[in-house]
């Protein structure tokens, strides 16, 4: 099961279906639509936040859910615990989405330690969301299924030319150290030429999540354009 879910995902589009506190679209049953258009769309996976959305999507989509839970806005905030992640996999979430960074989380534990603590409760595949190539590292160690350049915003632990595109450089580097792990890329991919690019460069598979999901984003670049 685990592995045919990882193959499924191979070259695959994953759509990020995420709103926040505040915003218009935040409600359960609008991601839910908002990911099953998707689908239809082509997408091979839906990432998404929050247990209400994780339930709610997983309800409405036949291909695999990618679930975690934001809390707060500083430090560790992606599935920041051991009862974030085991909430995530009783919500429906096929595979679950943890910070696999090195920074100080609220229960305690490592990345290794929440890792191996899941699997001795949950079946569960976990994907490690990394901001540099020594996370990525931590996270193969630590048995991750996935890594995926989640956190890397230009300021990875090697040079990063593209600024204002996916970190192609944290990707390349990643593919070439652990060419047998999947490899994931994620973050300020913002058009289809930046998907081609990041399947080229190595990708196991792409997640967008703004560019297609999040219209209040999509109609200010528009604005922006025509100042």
């Amino acid at each position: 099961m685990s592995s045919s879910v990882i193959e499924q995902l191979k070259g695959a589009l994953i759509v990020s279906c995420q709103a926040y506190v505040g915003e218009p679209m935040r409600h359960p049953e609008t991601m839910a639509q908002i990911a099953r258009a998707a689908e239809l769309g082509g997408a091979g996976a839906i990432r998404c936040q929050g247990l209400a959305d994780i339930a709610a999507i997983k309800g409405r989509v036949e291909v695999p859910v990618i679930g975690l839970w934001k809390e707060g806005h500083e430090g560790v905030y992606i599935t920041p615990t051991l009862r974030h992640a085991m909430a995530c996999v009783s919500a429906g979430a096929d595979i679950v989405a943890i910070d696999a960074t090195d920074r100080p989380r609220p229960d305690g534990r490592t990345f290794a330690q929440t890792v191996a603590d899941l699997r001795s409760c949950c079946d569960t595949l976990v994907m490690a969301d990394c901001a540099t190539l020594d996370d990525i590292r931590r996270a193969a160690a630590a048995g991750a299924d996935l890594v995926s350049t989640t956190l890397s915003h230009g300021v990875a632990a090697i040079d990063c030319t593209a600024a204002d595109g996916p970190d192609l450089e944290l990707l390349r580097a990643a593919c070439r150290e652990f060419p047998a792990m999947p490899v994931v890329c994620e973050g300020r991919v913002h058009s289809p030429q930046d998907a081609r690019e990041a399947r080229e460069a190595g990708a196991w598979a792409v997640v967008v999540g703004t560019a297609i999901t999040h219209p209040t984003s999509i109609t200010s670049w528009f604005v922006e354009g025509m100042r």
